[in-house]
């Protein structure tokens, strides 16, 4: 009998529950995450791809049903309404699909900032040795315009692959057999690629730094201003002398120290803090490779006899129905056997599928802006500082769907209403209490403080804590530091920034 561990195999049974989740579900799910636009695109594809889809006039229904011969495997017919409307409850794959994220299309040759600045850098009459430092400047500017790295790393990258070309060029020239010519060779390489130095990338900066949109190149924000402020001629002007001198102090509005240290009155010093203002904090967005994004309301929202009205503004979708000439293929049994019969079942049983989604989503919208309408009608009556509180959960619960299907629904989706174009989500917010007992929507409290900041005495501009006692006095409980979230939110700066003299 032999010692020791040996490999034994060992047979258990376990009991496990597992769903599988028919493909068409997901495919549900992402027509309720797909904005307008997007969903248009599918459609047109369905219409190409699927001969049993055709256009139909808005008024058409169109239902068929087929007999057992045309009938997929019953197993593999899953209700999917329910499972959508239960929330997707399919264990470990509800969350691998919540993950995914829905992508638009990608524009195609598009030009972006460095495309443009090497562009200008092509034009110019410069040996490829400035050509190369250039474009390997040009490389570390970024998207906002500013040179993202030190021009002594540019010069660390660039280097190293330089001497490599020499090397390379060197073994090249020792070739020739003719003395003289080598010895010419030699010398141009040795100038073409001897490593770059920090003076010669210092004026290769100088020039692109005055390439279009003015501003680009620059090492900072100061010296972008004053890139911009040469490029207007006003590099003898008091603004000019502001940024080189007192940047830091310009910054934080120190207007009375500036204009006592350069001897002019503080008004002056706010004029010229204005017009620099106006300049363009990141000139390289102007060449912005991200394309033009368009907004399709998916829904309306209309005040009719004194109601709300919701309507889906589908009018500009393919409204399909089942092809008859395909219904009658699909009624001749002759043609309904071997490979036939599972092209013809595939494809009408999706057609089925699509149109059965597509008003499926309709509907989920519908019932979610209705119950946003309902909600929030003092919004629609008198403006956004009448936002109520809401939640996705609370709508969820109302129109009895899974909070996860409620938030796709919303998800890139916008409605068009008596008081402009909003996303969904705008509607949805956190809120705060009242004197009174009732709810305000944090948003609608972001709007009380914005318009309290606009109607104040530039020359006393209101603290915080000046605005929680306003709030206050208009029935709305907040505490200071939460004032100076939402005055951050806004991109509103601190009351000793907002003073004007």
């Amino acid at each position: 009998m032999s010692s020791g561990f040996g490999a034994r195999l060992y047979q258990s049974q376990q009991l496990k529950q597992e769903m599988k989740i028919n493909p068409r579900l997901y495919q549900a799910m992402e027509l309720l995450y797909m904005p307008l636009l997007d969903l248009q695109q599918r459609l047109k594809a369905e219409l190409e791809e699927n001969p049993f889809l055709e256009m139909a006039e808005a008024d058409v229904t169109d239902e068929v049903e087929l007999d057992e011969e045309g009938r997929d495997d019953p197993a593999d017919e899953v209700d999917w309404e329910e499972i959508l409307l239960d929330g997707f409850d399919a264990g470990g794959r509800r969350q691998e699909f919540e993950a995914r994220e829905y992508l638009q299309p990608t524009a195609v040759e598009t030009s972006d900032l460095r495309d443009h600045l090497t562009e200008q850098l092509h034009m110019l009459d410069v040996s490829e040795r400035e050509k190369r430092l250039g474009e390997e400047i040009i490389g570390n500017v970024s998207d906002e315009g500013l040179l993202t790295c030190t021009l002594e790393e540019v010069l660390e990258a660039l280097n190293p692959w330089v001497a490599e070309l020499h090397q390379e060029a060197m073994a090249q020239a020792e070739r020739i057999e003719d003395d003289e010519a080598r010895a010419a060779e030699i010398a141009e390489i040795e100038r073409e690629f001897a490593p770059y130095t920090l003076e010669e990338a210092e004026r290769m900066l100088a020039v692109l730094q005055g390439f279009e949109p003015a501003g680009v190149a620059a090492r900072d924000l100061r010296e972008s201003i004053l890139i911009q402020l040469r490029a207007r001629g006003e590099d003898d002007t008091l603004a000019y002398r502001i940024v080189d001198e007192y940047f830091d102090d310009l910054l934080n509005h120190r207007f009375h120290d500036i204009a006592r240290a350069l001897g002019v009155r503080p008004l002056e010093v706010q004029e010229a803090a204005d017009g620099i203002a106006r300049l363009d904090p990141k000139p390289g967005l102007q060449y912005s490779a991200e394309p033009e994004r368009y907004i399709v309301p998916d829904l309306v929202v209309e005040k009719i006899d004194g109601d709300y009205m919701v309507f889906a503004n589908d009018t500009s979708l393919p409204r399909l129905r089942l092809s008859q000439s395909y219904r009658e293929v699909a009624a001749d049994r002759d043609a309904f056997k071997g490979e036939n019969k599972e092209f013809i079942t595939r494809k009408l049983n999706s057609a089925n599928w699509m149109i059965q989604a597509i008003e499926q989503r309709r509907q989920t919208m519908l019932k979610v802006m209705n119950f946003i309408v309902d909600r929030q009608r003092e919004f629609f009556e008198k403006g956004v500082q009448y936002l109520k509180p809401l939640t996705l959960r609370e709508v969820a619960e109302h129109i009895d769907m899974h909070e996860s299907t409620v938030s796709r629904v919303t998800n890139e989706k916008y409605v068009q209403t008596p008081r402009g174009v909003f996303p969904l989500k705008f509607f949805f917010s956190s809120g705060l209490s009242t004197t009174s007992g009732d709810d305000i929507s944090a948003r609608g409290v972001r709007d009380k403080i914005r318009k309290l900041i606009e109607d104040e005495d530039p020359k006393k501009p209101l603290t915080d804590q000046k605005i929680v006692e306003l709030l206050k006095d208009d029935g709305v409980k907040i505490a200071r530091r939460t004032v100076a979230k939402y005055r951050d939110q806004l991109g509103i700066l601190p009351a000793r920034m907002r003073k004007r003299v």
